[in-house]
């Protein structure tokens, strides 16, 4: 067994056309048993992940974290090892591979980053869409994939240097996608596998900001977008971006942008105060 070393192995997964969705879903693992060993002989493995987990593919070791996805070829023995109840949602697909010498853009683990809302409502939506619409589930899968291929190329926040890293990769992944709950730092490194303390020292030095920082600047940047592409009031801003307070709000955005937020809907392209 091999610990997978910088970034992720390619896969050969040609997304030029629609790969056949052959089954999908959410499903529950770590409940009765901490580790599970599978393979699919003919299906390509598709998985986003709200968890925490170690994933063995072949023998090479990959870390699971909330926010990220994998994509596993045909054949190939996977193995997780589990921390607890875990849920992720899946597909497993049939799609050709690559030709040899081609440039493949997907890994066996990935990160998505502030894709990843997107990216889960597509896989919500191929859930929901599988009995009644396998033509939707079908595009929703695809497109999911080509989004990820569109991210080929080094993570911002995510440069080579060590499997910690992957804490920052999945932290930003799952700031962006909680962004209207009550966040905090413990919460977060609890659902990323690590302490409070580790995660702030390795994500202050990957990044330059606190996770707190980080979380503060995301929410009232999503805010912004809100206040001035939008019509919704202040307040259902605020409630939409986790800071419900009104005068936490007025304060948070002030701090960050200097602003306070009908000032930024004021500075934006106007659409009314909702």
């Amino acid at each position: 067994m091999t610990v997978a070393p910088g970034p992720a192995a390619t896969v050969p997964l040609d997304v030029a056309a629609p790969p056949e969705v052959v089954n999908q879903g959410r499903a529950t693992h770590g409940v009765l048993r901490s580790e599970d060993v599978f393979q699919l002989p003919e299906l390509w493995s598709l998985h986003l992940y709200g968890y925490a987990a170690e994933l063995e593919v072949d023998g090479v070791v990959h870390t699971v974290t909330p926010g990220s996805v994998s994509l596993v070829a045909p054949a190939s023995v996977i193995r997780y090892r589990y921390r607890g109840p875990s849920q992720h949602l899946y597909a497993h697909l049939r799609a050709p591979r690559l030709g040899p010498g081609a440039a493949s853009g997907l890994s066996v683990l990935m990160h998505p980053g502030a894709d990843l809302p997107r990216i889960a409502e597509l896989m919500e939506s191929a859930v929901a869409s599988a009995v009644a619409r396998p033509a939707r589930t079908r595009a929703d899968v695809w497109t999911v994939l080509l989004r990820l291929a569109d991210r080929v190329g080094p993570d911002p926040v995510r440069p080579a240097g060590g499997p910690a890293l992957d804490y920052v990769a999945a932290t930003v992944s799952l700031v962006e996608s909680r962004l209207a709950e009550p966040l905090t730092v413990r919460d977060i490194a609890a659902a990323v596998g690590v302490s409070p303390g580790h995660l702030t020292r390795v994500f202050s030095a990957a990044t330059g900001e606190t996770v707190v920082g980080h979380l503060r600047r995301r929410r009232v940047e999503h805010a912004r977008h809100l206040l001035t592409r939008s019509t919704m009031s202040i307040a259902a801003v605020a409630a939409s971006v986790g800071i419900p307070d009104l005068q936490a709000f007025n304060k948070t955005c002030r701090a960050v942008t200097g602003s306070s937020p009908r000032g930024l809907r004021a500075g934006g392209t106007p659409a009314g105060d909702g």
